[in-house]
This record gives C-alpha cells, structure tokens and sequence, in this order.
C-alpha cells in the first residue's frame, strides 16, 4: 500500500473524524451532490457521510476533498414551478443586459468588464 493511499484510507473515521477513503474507492451507497443531482437527488439536510480524499499539488493542505452523502437517504429534487421559473428568468437577462447601453447582449456579461465588449472598448468596434 502506498503512503498516500495509507494517509487517505479511514473507513473507521478514526483519523479524520469521518469515513474517508481514496479517491475512486468509495464504497457503493455513496454519492457526491453532483452524481446526487445526476441521478435526480438532493442531499436533503443529511449530515456529510463520509469524504473521498486524493493528494493535491495545488491545494495548501496538500490533500482535495469531496464529501459524500447517502443515497438511501436521499430525497428527490424539488421540481421547478413557475415562479422559480420566471424567477430564473429575470435573473439571467440581468446577467444579459449591459448597465451602460442597457441592451441585450445575448450572453452573460463578464464580470471583468462590468459591461458589455463594444462598451468597455469603443475605439476596437468597427465603424458604420
């Protein structure tokens, strides 16, 4: 066994206060919120189960996480109803709409610029 697969493998939580096993070897019954999603499933207020650990370069701790939860315990996602709909909705056009020119750009506006491209750089834009 590796070093780094000894440090990650915990299934008793003793270690790390929760079963923690290494990355892609979590037992069946597990699930991440995005596989939970995947599947059509909401963590539901349950508490994290266990962590799936693998040894990272980029991360200060030296160590990336992923919490997993229980399937079996596991509701089904909350469908959408027209008022989170049109909720939605209006929130994406104001991810959309210029605050300078106020028109439609048609996709979200970076955050980088705060405005559209043909308003944050005028002189780029070609002439008409």
């Amino acid at each position: 066994m590796s070093p780094t697969f000894g440090k990650c493998y915990d299934p008793t939580g003793a270690l790390h206060g929760i079963p923690t096993f290494p990355w892609k070897y979590a037992p069946d019954g597990y699930a991440t919120r995005r596989q939970l999603r995947a599947r059509g499933l909401r963590p539901g207020g349950q508490p994290v189960a266990a962590q799936v650990m693998r040894r990272s370069r980029r991360r200060k701790a030296g160590a990336s996480v992923a919490y997993l939860y229980r399937v079996d315990m596991a509701k089904p996602v909350r469908p959408m109803t027209p008022g989170r709909a049109a909720a939605l909705a209006k929130a994406m056009l104001a991810r959309r709409t210029c605050p300078k020119c106020r028109t439609d750009a048609g996709y979200c506006i970076p955050t980088s610029l705060g405005m559209c491209p043909a308003c944050a750089y005028p002189r780029d834009q070609p002439v008409r």
